[in-house]
């Protein structure tokens, strides 16, 4: 499970690059190193199931950057291993199938613009991860983790006694891998809690940015005013310098095109210690789970924490929308039809339609938990001009920053949100705003919890700030325990 010289658990960014400058480890081994810890948990052992394909060429690229160390300027990732969601492509000989029977087929020419970036730092593209199907937007009778093509994502820190669906989704492949130390870091997609949601289940810092920070081109779908990539780590140091990689501006994605935020790609300035000291922190208590004793005094003692560490905590009432939007529906049709248009000649499904169809002609392989998702959505039009979906997304908008998010902030000085979880996603998810969750504690049971920060566009810096500051006192994150560790 080890290098001879090098601990392999927990190991951070700089923990391994550290090791490589000191001549006590190589990238090859490395990889070698994770290949083995998947070999025995993920795909045998306890089987976690989060890792569906392993890049053939990953070995390779390893002994290419141990060759090349310390001849040119090399970026913060050189010789990182990275696992990514499997609806992000990459011109590595592996699928990009949403856990998609249809998209087994789906070999990309080229890279995403995130994989660019990620291989621009000098990462290694370790491998691609289970995920919930089509990114939990296939069917909501279906556990969170479950996809036709590769089956369920465990958590791993209730591998027996934990629902399914307790590993968060959708980017639960993610959550799980990195939790279960499978690679350095990793990289997860949302829409709507789609990483917070499996980093706080699997006790790990996740951020979902603004939208438009990071590209979403060659990135399969949901709905283009809400979907982001963002990254995964172990602690908030990894996931900022991850951030800043996966940042720049890409003429395919316009959203990256109307902010200099896109250019900011070193966040390590702002892994600040006392980043919580005179913060105006809010936090509405409906968003915290008063219905479990356990996590809910996980919560009051991580604001006690906060309020320790010199920040003002102001109690609130966050105004909500009953409003029921169909925007998430209107856009997967229109991003899916026009992504579909583009794959290869071996895909055999060009259209939502054609999904919806190839699905039905195998239902127990190919559509286990049915597809209502995909056939609402099938059923709304691909206009972007259409009067009701441009009524949905306007409603959405104001009742998220006008009258939600921007209100409650400014009328209150506030310099972050605080949600339990992914409680507060749907709304920072329809303002497009950014959030970042970090590891609060554990119930009785060991099922992860999380306390999540958020605030308004653009604020990534300030989120770190913060959250560096909680977790570089609060320490709460834990290794799963599994009987090879």
């Amino acid at each position: 499970m080890e290098t001879s010289t090098f601990k392999l658990i927990e190991a951070t960014i700089e923990d391994v690059q550290q090791a490589f400058r000191d001549q006590k480890l190589t990238s090859v081994e490395l990889v070698q190193a994770y290949l083995d810890r998947i070999e025995a948990l993920d795909q045998n052992g306890p089987k976690v199931n989060s890792v569906r394909a392993i890049n053939p060429h990953a070995l390779a690229i390893a002994a290419e950057l141990d060759e090349q160390r310390g001849q040119t300027e090399q970026g913060p990732l050189y010789g990182i291993p990275v696992l990514l969601k499997d609806n992000i492509e990459t011109k590595d000989p592996m699928p990009t199938t949403a856990g998609a029977i249809a998209l087994e087929h789906n070999f990309a020419k080229d890279d995403a613009f995130v994989a660019k970036q990620l291989r621009n730092a000098g990462a290694i593209i370790l491998g691609k991860v289970n995920l919930s199907e089509w990114a939990y937007f296939m069917s909501q009778d279906g556990p969170s983790g479950y996809s036709s093509l590769a089956g369920q994502v465990k958590n791993p820190y209730g591998i027996d006694i934990f629902k399914p669906e307790d590993v968060g989704g959708s980017s639960s492949g993610t959550g799980a891998a990195i939790a279960s130390n499978f690679a350095v870091v990793g990289v997860g997609t949302e829409t709507s809690g789609s990483i917070l949601s499996p980093s706080s289940a699997n006790s790990l810092v996740g951020i979902k940015p603004t939208v438009g920070l990071i590209s979403r081109s060659r990135i399969i779908p949901i709905a283009e005013s809400q979907d982001t990539a963002g990254p995964m780590a172990r602690t908030v140091t990894d996931a900022a310098i991850l951030l800043g990689a996966m940042t720049g501006v890409d003429e395919q994605d316009p959203a990256t095109l109307g902010s200099a935020a896109c250019t900011l790609t070193d966040y390590t300035p702002h892994l600040k210690s006392d980043g919580l000291k005179g913060a105006r922190i809010g936090v509405d208590l409906s968003f915290l789970n008063n219905e479990a004793p356990e996590e809910r005094a996980i919560m009051d003692a991580a604001i006690e924490q906060i309020k320790a560490l010199g920040a003002t905590v102001v109690e609130l009432t966050i105004p909500k929308q009953e409003f029921e939007s169909d925007v998430l529906w209107y856009e997967f049709k229109r991003g899916v039809n026009d992504y579909l248009a583009t794959t290869p000649d071996e895909v055999p499904v060009k259209s939502l339609a054609d999904v919806i169809a190839f699905n039905k002609q195998d239902p127990e392989r190919r559509m286990k938990f049915g597809q209502a998702e995909l056939e609402k959505a099938q059923g709304l039009s691909d206009d972007p001009n259409d009067a009701t979906y441009l009524k949905h997304r306007e409603i959405d908008w104001r009742t998220s920053t006008t009258e939600g998010i921007d209100h409650v902030m400014k009328q209150h000085q506030l310099d972050a949100l605080l949600f339990q979880n992914n409680r507060g996603a749907a709304m920072s998810a329809k303002a497009g705003y950014p959030s970042i969750t970090v590891p609060a504690g554990y119930t009785e049971d060991g099922h992860p919890v999380g306390v999540t920060f958020s605030a308004q566009a653009f604020s990534e810096a300030r989120l770190i700030e913060l959250a560096y500051s909680y977790e570089q006192k609060s320490f709460k994150r834990k290794i799963p325990h599994f009987k090879a560790n």
